[in-house]
């Protein structure tokens, strides 16, 4: 089968298009026909060798980190799933490769697809949608009432995630530029700051959550914007000791990551509030939750861009280099 992959990190040049062998299906694995497959910042990460240091993977890697699809085949032990259904997923961290025809999910990772998406809006959805339930539901535990600030409104996962905060009831607030204020209004936010205009921290106070996507500065920022007892959880900052320790990592990883948080977790201590790093994780009972939100009209997916399944790279080349208006960008198979 034809799949893109990254023979060496560092850039651009390390990735390539090739014939690979089909995947093999275990007993637990569902073996998906791949529709679309949606491009996101980690898989540009991945390739430049980012995360190397404690996601390991062995090169040639097919990259590619969620998709939507069909069931083509089921391993004797699945119970979920049988052939013809449509289902989307972000697959786990370590059987990653939409960026392929075909792939083996496991069944627990697998969902079905929202009846109310095609595949194409389907496949922007399943990294982005979980990380902002894990990052609001799981760890910020988002009650009615709150006040949560989303930055990058109008981005793939910030799109979601005001949405998502509007259901569990929260006041929102996002960033966006001065061409997205608009779009992150329509999503929900009640409050819209014009990042290029205007310095959130001026305007915004007393917030119980933050959701940044941008790390350095901007989360050093936000941390003030919180209220005692608040939580800024950060997708694209340091990671923490606590991440560590659900990642496994041996002792002088945990010791590296402990002290690249340091600065951070003491500049919040001293605001009487807490940082939290997310590095989100596969679930298919969550994208289930998702699904009927979705289908619901609650949810709904912003996809800013489809680039054939050949023009992969260039797909990639158009996200870092940041020509997305708002939303995800989908490759497609058909």
């Amino acid at each position: 089968m034809k799949a893109f992959l990254v023979e060496k990190y560092g850039g651009p040049a390390g990735m390539r298009a090739a014939e690979v062998a089909d995947p093999q299906a275990g007993a637990e694995d569902v073996l998906v026909e791949i529709r679309a497959a949606s491009v996101n910042p980690l898989d540009i990460k991945l390739r430049d060798g980012a995360f190397k240091a404690f996601l390991p993977y062995r090169l040639p890697l097919v990259l590619g980190n969620d998709f939507a699809g069909k069931v083509v085949r089921v391993g004797p032990s699945v119970t979920r799933f049988a052939v013809g259904d449509e289902v989307y997923a972000r697959p786990d961290r370590d059987r990653i490769g939409t960026f392929a025809e075909r792939l083996a999910v496991h069944q627990d990772d697998l969902a079905p697809k929202p009846d109310s998406l095609t595949m194409t809006e389907a496949a922007s959805l399943p990294l982005v949608a979980l990380t902002a339930w894990q990052a609001l539901v799981e760890r910020a535990r988002v009650r009615p009432g709150q006040k949560v600030l989303v930055h990058g409104g109008a981005g793939g996962l910030g799109s979601i995630a005001v949405q998502l905060a509007k259901v569990l009831g929260a006041h929102v607030a996002a960033t966006a530029s001065t061409t997205n204020v608009d779009l992150v209004r329509e999503l929900g936010a009640d409050v819209a700051v014009d990042y290029r205009a205007q310095d959130f921290t001026e305007i915004l106070d007393g917030y119980d959550v933050v959701l940044d996507s941008l790390g350095g500065d901007n989360l050093s920022r936000s941390l003030r914007v919180l209220k005692p007892g608040g939580i800024a959880v950060s997708v694209a900052g340091p990671p923490d000791p606590s991440f560590a320790r659900e990642l496994g990592a041996n002792p002088a990883l945990r010791l590296a990551m402990t002290a690249l948080s340091s600065t951070t977790r003491r500049r919040a201590k001293r605001l009487g509030v807490t940082y939290a790093f997310l590095f989100m994780k596969a679930s298919g009972d969550q994208l289930r939750e998702l699904t009927s939100l979705i289908d619901a009209g609650k949810i709904r997916p912003i996809v800013d861009r489809v680039f054939p399944f050949d023009e992969t790279l260039q797909a990639m080349e158009y996200v870092e280099k940041g020509r997305a208006k708002a939303g995800k960008v989908v490759v497609s198979m058909t």
